[in-house]
Formats: C-alpha cells, structure tokens, sequence
C-alpha cells in the first residue's frame, strides 16, 4: 500500500503529508507536529531532486524521514526551551507571592505567633513574632495560604 501510494503521487506525497501535519498543528496546537511537517516537506524536497536515483526506494525515503523527523524535534524543542518566556506579570496566578514585599496594618494582633491583616480586599493569616494591633508589618514571604511577616 505503502509503495503504491508513493509511486501514484510521487515525491508530492511528502508534501501533502507535510502540509496535512502543518493544519492538524493549527487545528490541535502543540508545537509537536508542526517539526515532524517540516521533516516530511524536506524529505519532499529531497524526492524532487534524488527521485529517479536508484537507491531513493520508498524505504530509503521513510528511513530520511524518520532522520529529519528527530532532527527537526529536537532542534525544535531547543529553540522553544531557549526562547524564555517572561512575562510582564510573573505572580499572576501566585497571589500570596505577589504580596512580598507589601506593607499592612494588623486588624488581629499577632499572638502566639499567628495573627491576621487585610490586603485589599482580604483577609490572610500571617505568622511572625508577636505584635499589638494597628502595628505596621512587612510581607517577607507566602507559604499557600499563610504570610510570614515582620514589623515594618
């Protein structure tokens, strides 16, 4: 089956599988296939030049593919892995850490080492040494969903 449909469409099967592998990526993203479709585009270009060569057999051909199919992932997952994502908010989705560094007043003294301040619009449990009501404290760090604080 393999043999008749490189033979039927020749070296433009390579294509059609690469630009098929390109869509199902937009379609399904995951920046997997699209390295694979670009292997099989090569092999294609690489069918156009090399297909009347005698040793340029279908086997030959997946065995290039299968070569420039692990080629292309891992350059390409070197090229994603050093791209670095910063981001303009790094504590976006880590609440507590976003509050480092941020000065409160204390509604509950801190007592036995536990007390509580409001930030914004709530309330979080703080751990610390122990202070009177209406102290100023420093946010040092967040551990889920307890502060660590100390007197500012």
């Amino acid at each position: 089956m393999i043999q008749r449909i490189v033979t039927e469409l020749g070296p433009w099967a390579w294509w059609v599988l690469g630009i098929v592998l390109l869509i199902l990526e937009v379609m399904m993203p995951g920046v997997f296939l699209v390295w694979i479709g670009i292997a099989a585009i090569v092999t294609g270009a690489l069918s156009l030049l090399l297909w009347d060569a005698a040793f340029w057999t279908w086997h030959a051909q997946w065995l290039a593919f299968a070569a420039l199919s692990l080629v292309a992932v891992l350059i390409g997952r070197r090229i994603v892995k050093t791209r670095g994502q910063t981001s303009d908010q790094p504590h976006l989705n880590q609440r507590g850490q976003s509050l480092v560094g941020r000065t409160a007043t204390l509604e509950q003294p801190i007592t036995e080492g536990r007390g509580r301040i409001r930030l914004d619009d709530t309330m979080w449990s703080v751990q610390g040494p122990d202070l009177p009501v209406g102290a100023r404290v420093r946010v040092t760090a967040s551990n889920g969903r307890d502060l660590t604080v100390e007197a500012a």
